[in-house]
């Protein structure tokens, strides 16, 4: 027996300063306590070693009899549960738990640890404290041998999990909430969105995707601090709308994007007037720092039944919506129309496979020819433009495929194939029909008309074909000329220099004007849209004073004027009348291939 107390004095007290981990401390009483039984010619000193070790530690303690009453308690279990340890004689253990699951949780180990011999690994759960209402704690439920052999009473272990719980909980808050807004972030959102659709299949879901209005001049404008205190005002006027009667759920995505849950028995008109009802109470100014700040906002809804596609499907639907709403004009709502989305799917697939069309040769040069009005057997120009022989949907125009191609990025690679191929092809009619050869005349797509290597890489095709500057003639028109983002206006001018002819689209005297003041350096204009309409069956005296007032402003800047769209010989006639001087368009030919504008130009140079 002296052996068995030595070996624990010396295993406590070889602690080197430092507490020991509750495990430890278990070890030691089980230890003790099994030490005692084992050693039976010394039962007192066992049991006096054990009550001190049960009165000094640090972990909480309860002794209880076989139908876990408590018989005993330590100091230390007094004190975590805030009350005087004679106050738990007589309790039972899992009277303890604080909420019902907690009680059943101790029930269950305790039925565990007396009929299977099962103790209960450590479990944190909530029990009733004296003074603070609850505590968490970690709890683990073991057996002492009695004094009977075979005889076995439950010993509950107790330590405090408060704090660190509380810290858990408060790292998971942030793991899902915004930090900004308080309200749940795109992570907890997705979860949300995922338990919607996995319920009744009756259950309709929206989803409305809301972004604010240019939030970026206030907060670029205002400062970072007066933005985050708007953000934080439209996430509450969001939460007054949508949760509480709605039981919506509203979230923070991104910077200025939020979104909206709704599940239940609702119909799309319903969803519709809470957006707008939000819509209008964000117009509604805060006033922050002197300032009364009203922002609009952009919302894309998506109204379906739980089980019309899953979770990827209804956020793509959201953000197309949305982006519909923005390219409408801002401050307005979208709902998501699945007709118009199966139109825009078969759009954007074409878009996204112009880069391989271009590499395998699909693309070809279409021809325009203008003619001079006072003698149409005279080539002025031609224009040159793209046509997509595509594999399944047949020939397409360019304002088939260039928007798309904006989009995706590919409007400079088309437009440098164009200019090299138009210029390719210039070179090729005056090696064949000298000064009879036309000049060509391209049309620059916007992104390509503002590029910086605009000049660059129309000298290099220039020298490339060996090809004067003046055989080209390079057609932009009023949105190239306006974009600050572009230097248009200087690569006019440089080429200008070199001697290439610039030529602008108008369709009014506010286009014509765009070219003094601006300094352009452009040689011809073209009549394009209702001016030239208008004189289609006929001369109403307004339009004709019109179209001789943009004559008239043209002669006084030097201009040389022409036309497109022009369907008939008749309207053709009546332009020329009043002083158009080329046109181009069906009265001459819609568009000809390569071949046939060959023998158009051979024809007209005959």
């Amino acid at each position: 027996m002296v052996d068995v107390a030595r070996r624990w004095a010396a295993t406590l007290a070889d602690t080197k300063g430092v507490s020991l981990p509750q495990e430890q401390l278990e070890e030691f009483l089980l230890g003790v306590a099994q030490d005692a039984v084992r050693a039976e010619p010394d039962h007192g000193s066992a049991r006096d070693r054990f009550s001190k070790l049960y009165s000094a530690s640090p972990i909480g303690i309860a002794l209880a009899d076989t139908d876990g009453e408590i018989v005993e308690a330590n100091t230390a279990l007094g004190k975590l549960l805030g009350c005087r340890p004679s106050a738990l004689r007589g309790r039972n253990i899992p009277d303890l738990g604080s909420a019902d699951h907690d009680v059943s949780r101790l029930r269950n180990g305790l039925s565990q640890l007396m009929t299977l011999g099962q103790p209960t690994q450590q479990e944190r759960l909530l029990l009733d404290h004296g003074e603070e209402g609850t505590i968490w704690v970690d709890v683990t439920l073991t057996d002492l041998p009695g004094d009977r052999p075979g005889s076995t009473y439950p010993v509950l272990m107790v330590s405090d999990a408060n704090e660190i719980h509380l810290l858990q909980e408060q790292l998971l808050h942030q793991n899902v909430h915004d930090a900004l807004t308080g309200l749940p972030n795109a992570t907890a959102f997705g979860n949300a969105l995922e338990t919607a659709l996995a319920g009744p299949g009756g259950e309709q879901v929206a989803l409305v995707y809301l972004d604010v209005d240019g939030f970026k001049v206030i907060n670029d404008g205002l400062g970072a601090g007066v933005g985050d205190q708007v953000l934080r005002g439209v996430a509450n006027k969001l939460k007054a709308v949508f949760t509480g009667d709605h039981h919506g759920s509203v979230a923070r995505l991104s910077g200025d994007g939020f979104a909206v849950l709704l599940r239940g028995g609702f119909t799309s008109l319903q969803v519709i007037a809470l957006v707008e009802q939000a819509l209008e109470e964000l117009v509604e100014p805060i006033y922050l720092g002197g300032h009364g700040i009203g922002v609009s906002a952009s919302a894309g809804i998506v109204v379906r039944q739980v089980t019309d596609g899953g979770p990827e499907d209804l956020l793509r639907a959201a953000e197309i919506a949305l982006h519909r709403a923005k390219e409408a004009g801002k401050a307005q709502w979208m709902l998501f129309d699945p007709e118009l989305d199966a139109r825009d799917r078969g759009r954007y697939q074409l878009g996204a496979v112009i880069a391989g069309a271009l590499e395998n040769g699909e693309f070809s040069l279409i021809y325009q020819p203008t003619v001079k009005l006072a003698d149409p057997d005279q080539l002025a120009a031609v224009n040159a433009g793209l046509r997509w022989t595509h594999p399944e949907k047949g020939e397409l125009d360019s304002d088939e495929f260039y928007p798309l191609a904006q989009i995706t990025g590919m409007t400079i690679p088309l437009g440098r194939w164009l200019l090299a191929e138009s210029l390719a092809a210039t070179a090729r009619w005056r090696s064949r029909f000298g000064d009879a050869a036309p000049d060509v005349c391209v049309r620059l797509p916007k992104r390509l008309a503002i590029d910086p290597d605009l000049v660059m890489l129309v000298k290099e095709q220039l020298d490339r074909h060996s090809l004067p500057a003046h055989a080209l003639r390079l057609c932009t028109d009023r949105e190239s000329v306006l974009d600050t983002g572009g230097e248009m206006l200087d690569s006019f001018a440089v080429l200008a220099d070199l001697g290439a002819q610039m030529v602008l689209t108008i369709s009014g005297s506010a286009d014509l004007e765009l070219i003094p003041r601006h300094g352009l350096p452009v040689r011809h204009v073209i009549l394009s849209g209702a001016v030239i309409d208008a004189l289609a069956d006929g001369e109403n005296e307004a339009d004709v004073r019109h179209l001789c007032q943009l004559v008239a402003r043209a002669k006084e800047l030097k201009l040389r004027i022409g036309a497109e769209g022009v369907r008939s010989h008749e309207q053709a006639e009546r332009l020329r009348r009043h002083g158009v001087l080329a046109a181009r368009g069906s009265f001459v030919a819609d568009s000809a291939t390569g071949d046939e504008v060959d023998e158009l130009i051979e024809r007209h140079a005959h």
